[in-house]
């Protein structure tokens, strides 16, 4: 069987966790394939909140293996704490498999992120301080520590003195900190070792042989399309790739195996952090949508910026992720307005701009040009099929997949893990 991506079309938070939850009766295999525990998930199942941030959504199906892949930066301590609060509520976690190349957030990592993200000031990318980017940052540097190095002290031992000969200089010179002691790190990763060893595996292999034995695989992106560190906003990004490109190098699923790639995207549009956000609100409707919506960062607990609709967004993310489908998330978010403005393209220098621009610079100062359609004050969460919901609603879908270049083949009508109308099955 093929494998399928599934990963956010906008800056991250669109509903991912709900859309993997429900195609997780029906996959095989559920695949993390980048971030670390600065991405989060909320998963609604009955009146059971499940807030993920490292564990694949897939974990709360019983008959899913959950696979945390080699583009992963895992902080041991974070996952093992997760891997509990699921234990205590009555989860099986026991079928986790962990990449073997993982690579480990350490708390130099952490402590890093903190004191660079302080001196930065005013030029602050809005890091979440977990050290995901210090992580990464040493990966590429070659002297990150894997997953694997665990079982070996010797070579524990080697690399996280390697990374310490420098890092200690510049916490101790630079920042005025004190330095990291070896021995303590040593300790705690060494301590790991044996409670994460039978999760560890080649999941390479692993994934390779389950696609081969006919098993369906979901690739599960964290952040956002415009988060990519390639792609997205730089440098207000994460410090991977969650555009489906980044799906292939963070599993070792070959891109041929893939044949689906499903765009995330809300009704509405949100983000976290600093950076450019043509379509935010700093009015009451913007309030509203956050309040509606709830929009709160899973993991950071910061209040999520809210905007309208961004058409040129959305065709952005079907170019570099070679959307197949969107899942449109949220629309219930949209219930009570009268009119509701949709970015159809920027003003930028006093031009018409029909698509992202290139440059920085100009999508800084991109001004939204909206085309506004009418609203709906129907209930809609109790909708299952498409017929169902109000003629401005459906009017609404249909325009968003007019200008989106890609079909909308599932929509969000509430956060309930039923409250979902499935249009076109991705299966």
């Amino acid at each position: 069987m093929p494998a399928l991506v599934l990963l956010g079309a906008q800056w991250g938070d669109e509903g991912k966790g709900k859309a993997t939850d429900l195609l997780g009766d029906r996959v095989d295999y559920v695949v993390r394939y980048q971030g670390g525990n600065n991405a989060g998930h909320t998963v609604v199942i009955g009146d059971q909140k499940y807030a993920l941030h490292l564990l694949p959504s897939g974990i709360l199906s019983p008959n899913v293996v959950p696979v945390i892949g080699n583009g992963v930066v895992i902080d041991p301590s974070v996952l093992l704490e997760e891997i509990k609060g699921l234990n205590e509520r009555g989860i099986d976690t026991s079928k986790l498999k962990i990449s073997t190349n993982a690579h480990l957030i350490t708390p130099y990592h952490r402590t890093i992120d903190k004191v660079s993200e302080r001196f930065l000031g005013n030029s602050k990318i809005g890091t979440t301080g977990r050290g995901i980017g210090p992580a990464y940052a040493d990966k590429i540097n070659r002297i990150g520590i894997r997953v694997q190095d665990l079982f070996d002290p010797s070579i524990l031992r080697q690399k996280i003195e390697g990374a310490l000969r420098d890092k200690n200089q510049v916490l101790i010179k630079v920042f005025n900190r004190k330095g990291i002691e070896i021995e303590e790190v040593l300790a705690e990763y060494l301590a790991y070792a044996e409670i994460l060893r039978p999760y560890v595996t080649d999941t390479v292999l692993l994934l390779d042989k389950a696609l081969k034995a006919g098993k369906t695989v979901l690739l599960e992106g964290s952040q956002g399309t415009l988060l990519d560190v390639d792609h997205g906003t730089y440098p207000f990004v994460t410090s991977s790739n969650p555009t489906a490109g980044g799906a292939s190098t963070g599993s070792g699923i070959g891109p041929t195996k893939i044949t689906r790639v499903i765009g995330i995207v809300k009704a509405y549009t949100t983000r976290v952090g600093s950076g450019p956000f043509p379509t935010e609100l700093f009015d009451e409707d913007g309030e509203s949508l956050r309040r509606i919506g709830g929009e709160v960062g899973v993991t950071t607990g910061r209040a999520r910026r809210c905007g309208w609709y961004d058409a040129p967004i959305a065709r952005y993310a079907v170019r570099v992720n070679g959307l197949t489908d969107f899942f449109l998330t949220k629309l219930d978010v949209l219930t009570g307005w009268e009119k509701i403005p949709v970015c159809v393209a920027y003003e930028i220098d006093g031009q018409r701009v029909e698509e992202l621009p290139a440059s920085q610079t100009d999508f800084h100062h991109a001004k939204p040009i909206y085309e506004y359609l009418p609203g709906w004050n129907e209930n809609i969460s109790g909708a299952r099929k498409f017929s169902d919901l109000p003629a401005n609603a459906q009017a609404y879908v249909k325009y968003l997949e007019k200008i989106s270049d890609a079909p909308i083949s599932a929509i969000g009508v509430g956060p309930g893990r039923d409250e979902t109308i499935s249009i076109t099955d991705f299966i």
